[in-house]
């Protein structure tokens, strides 16, 4: 800083800043850092609302509380600093804890354990539209926030990136809680708590929580914090015991899958009143008044996007195949038009299911092991779908069944009809919710080709490599 005027006279002086690059390089990078690391902090919060929330949600805790506790502190269910990378890395749901890993099993949390030094899960927060405003904390049993209500026995506490209203979606997030009780004594929780990328859901899809009530009883609570006896939407509650998966099936193993799907197909026949095993629950194979075995076709029909645009035409080749193929039974079903336990009839009395992708094929678990499915797809779907196509693929090998391929109906002339054909995502749209159309020669081709190889596996089975012999009696 330079002056200019009597340096005696300190006032109505007169002085002019002489700032160096050097000062003003200085002025930028502590600018510029700061910048940064705000932009850092602020990140995982998607308001001012929700960084306030974290800094100000503490308790302190009693006065009998350890001194090593510290105080409770929340952080967002959902963090969105992973928004890009939520199945692929890190998830964004409890982001800062790290998953139990055991061989086979999915990977799950559980509080209280080891890994959680003995803390229990509390959560806070209700919202159904961002999942960064409902938060999560860890706390020992004698130092809980504030004000919390413990709510007592087992909880399972479940995210999804999807929902649990699809059949396929909500199948895949149940699964890994039933293989938890399988290796865990067969417990059975007290409730469930369900959220969708952060944000609370009340409840499943009819198909899916019939599932989870043949595995747990009807007496299981789906807790979403409201309702008679809940209290404001920034309560908090404790939970005595916890298990969270937040991946799905994840990483669990194959042999898993099986023995998990022989769980989930067991139970649903016990509900239902099914039984399972050879059909008639006498023999592995039947057989026909000539002495060939009895193979159980089924046409598993669908309504509205990807049913068939000439569903009759396809009935007919179907049926014109399996009336030359001795032993051959042929059943054509609507799917909406059964009830639970109806698809569960059904598909246990079927050896080979035909049926569109769609939700509908998921009751594929409820087939024997080693069954067969065949798949059929709208124009469009096997250049743009992606690996979501395959789906019943991965479906049918952890239930169990031979998927025995699939036919995509091809583009007319190979060129895409969309109306963006260079955006594939746009034009998948385009496609995706198309009607299925029908090959008549490739069809009957692959229908005889099924049929013998179901009639070859039929005759050399052994009756011994049944996994339940005694189909009445679940695992668990």
């Amino acid at each position: 800083m330079e002056c200019e005027g009597n340096r005696s006279k300190r006032l109505m002086t007169k002085c002019k800043s002489i700032s160096s690059p050097w000062q003003s390089l200085k002025y930028y990078i502590l600018y510029t850092l700061t910048l940064i690391i705000l932009f850092i902090f602020l990140r995982p919060y998607s308001s001012p609302f929700d960084l306030l929330l974290t800094l100000t949600s503490t308790s302190t805790p009693p006065a009998n509380a350890r001194q090593d506790d510290g105080p409770v502190t929340f952080l967002p269910l959902k963090d969105i600093r992973y928004a890009e990378t939520a199945m692929d890395g890190n998830t964004w749901f409890m982001s800062s804890l790290n998953d139990t890993f055991e061989e086979g099993e999915a990977e799950h949390l559980h509080f209280p354990s080891k890994a959680s030094q003995g803390r229990l899960l509390c959560l806070k927060g209700r919202d159904a539209r961002n999942g960064s405003r409902n938060s999560y904390a860890l706390a020992r049993s004698d130092a809980l926030p504030e004000g919390s209500k413990l709510l007592p026995g087992l909880t399972f506490v479940s995210d999804t990136y999807y929902d649990y209203e699809n059949l396929w979606h909500g199948l895949t997030a149940i699964v890994p809680f039933v293989g938890w009780s399988m290796k865990n004594r067969c417990v059975k929780p007290k409730r469930w708590i369900l959220y969708h990328q952060g944000e609370i859901r009340s409840g499943m899809g009819s198909w899916v929580r019939q599932v989870v009530e043949a595995n747990y009883g009807e007496e299981v609570q789906m807790e979403s914090f409201e309702g008679e006896g809940a209290g404001g939407e920034d309560d908090t509650y404790c939970l005595e015991e916890a298990v969270v998966m937040r991946h799905n099936l994840g990483k669990m193993g194959e042999e898993k899958k099986l023995k998990v799907s022989d769980q989930v197909r067991c139970k649903a026949r016990e509900r239902c009143g099914v039984h399972g095993g050879g059909k008639d629950n006498t023999s592995t194979a039947e057989v026909n008044e000539t002495g060939k075995p009895l193979i159980r076709m089924t046409l598993l029909m669908r309504r509205g996007s990807r049913s068939f645009k000439n569903a009759s035409a396809v009935v007919n080749v179907f049926a014109g195949e399996c009336k030359r193929f001795s032993g051959c039974l042929l059943k054509v079903v609507q799917s909406e038009e059964l009830s639970f336990c109806d698809q569960v009839r059904v598909m246990t009395e079927t050896d080979i299911v035909v049926s569109p992708h769609g939700a509908q094929l998921t009751n594929m678990v409820f087939m024997e092991r080693g069954s067969s499915v065949m798949e059929l797809f709208p124009r469009g779907w096997l250049e743009l779908a992606g690996v979501g196509q395959y789906a019943h693929h991965w479906m049918a090998k952890m239930a169990g069944m031979n998927h025995r391929g699939a036919w995509w109906e091809p583009l007319a002339d190979g060129k895409k009809e969309c109306p963006d054909p260079k955006d594939d995502a746009r034009c998948f749209t385009y496609y995706k919710n198309g009607k299925v159309g029908h090959n008549e020669i490739h069809f009957a081709s692959w229908a005889r080709d099924v049929l013998n190889q179901v009639r070859t596996a039929k005759l050399t089975e052994v009756p011994s490599e049944n996994p339940n012999p005694n189909p009445s009696r679940c695992p668990c």
